[in-house]
């Protein structure tokens, strides 16, 4: 994906605050061999940029004063109510250097499970994101979690599955393994569906 962007040569609160007056958005990019640059952006460009998911787990072309040149989003501030981007922080990108990054984790065919059409489970899902690190080539827009194969009371942990290749999971923590999915009956169900006893009642008491 790409994006503009245009040096900016004015800093603090003020400037900051005339930039977004005139529709602009203050950034920042940092990293490699280069020196920090103060940027800003097209606020409704970014704006939309920053609703898909791709773009915050992507190697993104930033176009910077006509020359382009490849960054991540590392930290976006938005307003506290409104629909406004305040700040973006985008990182650069070297190809022989590993990056480490979030990616969206897609969980599918749920549905289809035995867990589900078979013994009329539920199945929840996991963490929506993940944290991982690879080469810039490597990076995926997502991980897919194939839930089909699910039978009753299954659960699903990162082990399970099979990550891009080249990709690995930075753990948080001692949690090395997190759980993906689970499948289980829906609450209530044991008690509701419980087979009546066949034993005969006893007795009222004289």
């Amino acid at each position: 994906m790409k994006f503009t962007a245009t040096s900016r040569s004015v800093q603090g609160s003020s400037a900051s605050r005339r930039l977004r007056h005139a529709g602009r958005v203050p950034a920042i990019v940092y990293g490699g061999k280069s020196a920090p640059a103060n940027i800003e952006l097209d606020h409704n460009e970014i704006y939309h940029a920053l609703n898909k998911e791709e773009f915050h787990a992507s190697i993104l072309d930033m176009v910077l004063d006509g020359k382009t040149e490849p960054v991540l989003v590392r930290a976006v501030q938005w307003h506290p109510y409104k629909a406004l981007v305040l700040h973006v922080d985008f990182q650069r990108v070297d190809a022989s250097q590993a990056v480490s990054t979030k990616v969206p984790v897609h969980y599918l065919n749920a549905d289809q499970s035995p867990a589900v059409k078979l013994a009329g489970q539920v199945i929840t899902h996991g963490p929506s994101e993940l944290d991982i690190t690879c080469l810039p080539a490597n990076l995926p827009k997502f991980v897919e979690v194939d839930l089909g194969g699910m039978v009753g009371n299954a659960r699903l942990h990162l082990a399970d599955i099979t990550l891009p290749i080249g990709v690995k999971y930075v753990p948080h923590g001692d949690d090395v393994n997190p759980l993906l999915a689970q499948a289980s009956a829906p609450k209530g169900a044991a008690a509701d569906d419980a087979p009546a006893s066949d034993a005969p009642e006893a007795p009222a008491a004289e």
